[in-house]
């Protein structure tokens, strides 16, 4: 499912997650109801930036009890190993919300 950021403001988000999809593109995810939903701007595409301070200035408004970062690793992939049964995706905290921004960034 999809949600905009305009709608996420009214819900209470229990999880923001950020995912590094490659080494410089991110799109983001938010848990909200138990439900993980893609993050979508006004006009349906999936919210993506090209590093986290840009994303953090776009979750500015929204409040979330976690935020995390999520990267998948191709390794396994890389060197010829045939697929794991585990899930290699590291999960990294972000803090408890991106409100402390450098002030350079409001510029």
């Amino acid at each position: 499912m999809k949600i905009t950021l305009a709608s996420l403001k009214a819900k209470p988000i229990e999880k923001l997650i950020v995912e590094s999809v490659d080494l410089s593109l991110y799109i983001a995810h938010a848990v909200v109801d138990g439900e993980q939903r893609l993050i979508v701007e006004r006009d349906g595409k999936p919210l993506k930036t090209r590093n986290l301070l840009e994303m953090k200035k776009a979750f500015r408004p929204l409040k979330a009890e976690r935020v995390v970062l999520i990267q998948r690793s191709p390794y396994d992939e890389m060197v010829g190993q045939g697929f794991a049964a585990a899930d290699n995706t590291m999960e990294l905290p972000l803090g408890p919300g991106f409100e402390a921004l450098p002030a350079w960034v409001d510029a």
